[in-house]
């Protein structure tokens, strides 16, 4: 009977843990939250806003497992949420210029007269 009980105590407790990472920083923090907890509410508990002030969930998208999600979205075991940071450049518009810059020496090294 104990064994019983103590598994049921156990399927009322999730085990989370919440992820984000910038430059110099990375911070996992295993939390323990209710079923029914939702994204949002996991990340309030883990007290990472007061940590990292700038982390402004208006503003910075959440996922689970690398996989976007909604902050009311409910957490079942061992997920793994991810606090992403905005983009500071546009992917398509980075590999542009770094293409134009590499054309640029290419263009360069071509012209240059050989000795």
């Amino acid at each position: 009977m104990d064994q019983h009980k103590e598994s049921s105590q156990l399927s009322s407790v999730l085990h989370v843990q919440i992820c984000y990472a910038k430059p110099g920083m990375q911070i996992l923090h295993d939390i323990d939250v209710v079923p029914g907890t939702t994204l949002q509410q996991a990340i309030m508990q883990s007290g990472i806003l007061q940590r990292v002030p700038e982390i402004d969930l208006s503003t910075h998208s959440v996922g689970i497992y690398s996989k976007p999600k909604t902050l009311d979205t409910p957490l079942r075991n061992h997920d793994r949420i991810e606090i992403y940071r905005p983009l500071l450049i546009d992917p398509k518009e980075s590999r542009r210029r770094r293409a134009d810059i590499k054309n640029i020496k290419n263009k360069q090294s071509s012209s240059s007269p050989s000795k």
